[in-house]
């Protein structure tokens, strides 16, 4: 089995500038052989963080100089607004106790944390729902331009380890108004169709979308 990442240091820069070439292609945004699915992948090492915020900001303002629309869409956010939502006394709650197992037994504190952020995260009403209607409501704010607006969904490193994107895209399919819509994934590749998140958990191949580079 493939133990080193399919492709080494090349190439957020690389990754990027494809991607960029993709979606302004004299035809459409061609990030997807599938007219009806526009999904994409953007894999990145988690130390290159803020490097690829950099570049995320730098294609966002060429694209918006374009006359774009570009929604970044952040999970951690998305997750954290869901918790807080729970109330102040909830919150409080799942902290304190999260941090007394953590002092018994570090992976009950995990178990225990899975167990009340999953429904949060996990199936179609999990964050998914919320990414949907972020996609949907932005897409009624710029009628008929589908093919100059992207959704750029990032901040995905916050959820590790509860977080499986290929459930989060499975979910908001159908759901997009046939935007483009880009998941910038900090994990590695580990083969043609391979993606470990964060590089630590085992690789997940249930994957559709076209991978970058």
């Amino acid at each position: 089995m493939t133990t080193e990442p399919f492709f080494q240091e090349s190439s957020l820069d690389e990754a990027v500038a494809a991607l960029r070439r993709d979606l302004l292609a004299e035809d459409g945004p061609q990030i997807s052989t599938m007219r009806n699915y526009r999904f994409a992948i953007l894999p990145y090492r988690p130390k290159d963080e803020f490097k690829l915020r950099q570049l995320m900001r730098r294609l966002t303002d060429e694209l918006s100089a374009e006359g774009w629309g570009v929604l970044p869409i952040s999970l951690q956010k998305i997750l954290l607004d869901r918790i807080r939502a729970t109330g102040q006394t909830n919150v409080a709650a799942l902290v304190n106790r999260e941090r007394r197992l953590y002092e018994k037994d570090p992976e009950r504190a995990l178990a225990h944390l899975r167990d009340k952020i999953a429904p949060h995260i996990e199936g179609p009403e999990g964050i998914a729902a919320d990414v949907a209607k972020l996609i949907t409501d932005f897409a009624e704010q710029n009628p008929d331009r589908a093919d100059r607006t992207l959704v750029l969904i990032g901040r995905a490193g916050a959820l590790y380890p509860f977080f499986r994107s290929s459930a989060l895209l499975k979910h908001i399919d159908g759901k997009t108004r046939n935007i483009p819509v880009v998941l910038l994934y900090p994990g590695e590749r580990k083969d043609t169709t391979a993606l470990s998140f964060m590089g630590e958990l085992d690789a997940d191949r249930d994957y559709r979308p076209r991978i970058y580079p």
